[in-house]
C-alpha cells in the first residue's frame, strides 16, 4: 500500500482541538511549494545571477489583447451575482469547442445538461470528491485512486472526503501510465473515484483511446466515478491528445465520466480562473447543486472573456508553437543526459538526476534556478521508495531567451 510521505511537517497541528476541528486535516501533507520554500529559502543564491523560477507551472506567454478589452467592456457586470450554471453564451462556446476539438457528433454535448463552469479546475477537482465519495463502498472505507506521481489536489480531496488515497505507480517502465486494472480486486471493489490526468503532470504522457476505453470500462465494471483532468490537452508535441469523451461516441453513454478543462494553460490566463466540467448529466446536476452551496462562480465579465477564448484558435496555435520551439531547444541542450525525453504533451521536463532534492539545492545555490524535486509530487510505495525521488520537474513556462539561459545553467550545474 502506498502512503503519503510527510517529512518536515509544519508545527501546525489539530491534535489539541480534535473536538472542534476536522481531524482529517492532520492527514494532509505539506503542499509541494511550501516544502520547496522550506528547502530553499534558508539558502543563498548567486548574487550575480538573476533568479529563474521553473518550479511553478504558471504560463508566462502572452494572452490575447481581446481578453482585457472584453473585461473592460463588461465591467458594469461586476455589480451582479454571477450564475453558478454559467451564462448561456459561455456554455454554448464550450459545447462548440468540445464538439469541434474532439470531433464529437452534433448534439452529443448539450450545453444545459453536460456542461458546468468552474473557477479553474483545481477547486472543481477538489469539490468533486465530496460529490462522488460515499460514506462506504463494498462495506469498507472508500478508496480514491490516482497516479503516482500525482497532482496534490487529488490526494487532498480524497483525504478531506474521508476516503483512502491509493497511489498507482506511473513509471518509465509502464510509459508513465498507471495500471489501474492491475490492482487487487478488494481495492477496486471499494473504489469510489479515480483521478487521472492526460497529458500527465509531471511526465507529459498521453493516454491513447484504447487506454481511455479500458479505463472507462473499468469504471463501469466497478461502479466508480472517473475524473479525467485534461487541462494540458492543447499543449502537445505532434498529434492532438485524444479526449475521454471520444470513447463515449459510439454508445453516447457518458455515465460515470467527467472531464475537466481550463483556460489557464491553453490561453495563458491562469489568473482568470475559468474552466469547465463536462460529461455525465446526472453527476453534473449534483455538481451544480453542490456548487450552489460552496461553489465559486466566475464573474460575468470573466464568463464573457472565457467564451471568446474558447472560440478563438489562433492564439492557441501560436502558444503551442512557442512551447515546441522551447522543447527543440531543450532537446539540443539536454539530449542524452538526465534521462531526457521529449514529452508528448504538457510543458514540463521530467529529468532523472539521481537525487531530485539534492539537485534542486545545487541548482539554486550555484545557478539561481528554482525547480521542484520530483519526490514532492509523489508518495512512498510499499517498499518505502518514492517514485519521484530521482527526478526534478522543470516548468518550461518562460520565453525562449529566459529558457535558453535556464537550460544552460541546468546543464552546466548538473
Amino acid at each position: 500500500m502506498t502512503t503519503l510521505n510527510q517529512p518536515n511537517r509544519s508545527p501546525v497541528s489539530v491534535a489539541g482541538h480534535r473536538q472542534i476541528v476536522n481531524p482529517r486535516l492532520a492527514e494532509l501533507p505539506d503542499y509541494p511549494f511550501e516544502r520547496l520554500r522550506g528547502l530553499l529559502d534558508p539558502l543563498g543564491a548567486p548574487a550575480d545571477l538573476d533568479p529563474i523560477a521553473l518550479s511553478l507551472g504558471e504560463p508566462q506567454h502572452p494572452y490575447p489583447d481581446f481578453v482585457g478589452e472584453i473585461l473592460h467592456a463588461n465591467r458594469h457586470l461586476y455589480g451582479k451575482y454571477p450564475p453558478v450554471a454559467g451564462t448561456p453564451d459561455f456554455c454554448r462556446a464550450v459545447t462548440d469547442w468540445l464538439t469541434r476539438r474532439y470531433d464529437l457528433p452534433q448534439g452529443m454535448i448539450e450545453a444545459d445538461r453536460h456542461i458546468a463552469p468552474c473557477a479553474g479546475t483545481r477547486e472543481a477537482l477538489f469539490r468533486t470528491a465530496f460529490m462522488a465519495v460515499p460514506p462506504s463502498k463494498a462495506g469498507q472505507r472508500p478508496a480514491v485512486l490516482m497516479p503516482n506521481p500525482f497532482y496534490q489536489c487529488y490526494a487532498g480531496a480524497a483525504i478531506a472526503a474521508g476516503a483512502e488515497p491509493i497511489f498507482v505507480p506511473a513509471l518509465a517502465e509502464n510509459g508513465f501510465l498507471p495500471d489501474f486494472a492491475g490492482l487487487d480486486e478488494n481495492i477496486l471493489a471499494r473504489t469510489a473515484l479515480v483521478y487521472f490526468c492526460t497529458p500527465g503532470n509531471p511526465q507529459g504522457a498521453v493516454a491513447d483511446l484504447a487506454y481511455l476505453e479500458n479505463l472507462a470500462a473499468l469504471s463501469r465494471r466497478y461502479d466508480f466515478t472517473l475524473v479525467v483532468d485534461e487541462c494540458y490537452a492543447e499543449i502537445y508535441n505532434d498529434a492532438p491528445p485524444p479526449g475521454t469523451l471520444q470513447v463515449c461516441v459510439d454508445s453516447g453513454d457518458m455515465s460515470g465520466i467527467l472531464v475537466f478543462h481550463s483556460l489557464s494553460k491553453r490561453s495563458n490566463v491562469a489568473g482568470l480562473r475559468s474552466g469547465f466540467v463536462a460529461g455525465d448529466a446526472d453527476l453534473l446536476t449534483l455538481f451544480r447543486r453542490l456548487s450552489e452551496y460552496g461553489g465559486n462562480p466566475s464573474p460575468l465579465p470573466v464568463y464573457a472573456a472565457a467564451a471568446a477564448l474558447w472560440r478563438d484558435e489562433e492564439h492557441v496555435v501560436a502558444n503551442r508553437a512557442l512551447y515546441q520551439e522551447k522543447f527543440d531547444l531543450a532537446e539540443r541542450v539536454l539530449s542524452n543526459r538526465f534521462g531526457f525525453y521529449r514529452p508528448e504533451g504538457g510543458f514540463f521536463l521530467w529529468l532523472d538526476v539521481g537525487d531530485g532534492e539534492a539537485a534542486t539545492v545545487e541548482l539554486w545555490r550555484r545557478a539561481a534556478v528554482r525547480v521542484l524535486p520530483g519526490a514532492y509530487l509523489a508518495a512512498e510505495g510499499g517498499g518505502g521508495e518514492n517514485p519521484g525521488k530521482a527526478y526534478i520537474r522543470v516548468a518550461m513556462v518562460h520565453d525562449r531567451t529566459v529558457m535558453e539561459d535556464a537550460l544552460a545553467r541546468i546543464a552546466e550545474t548538473l
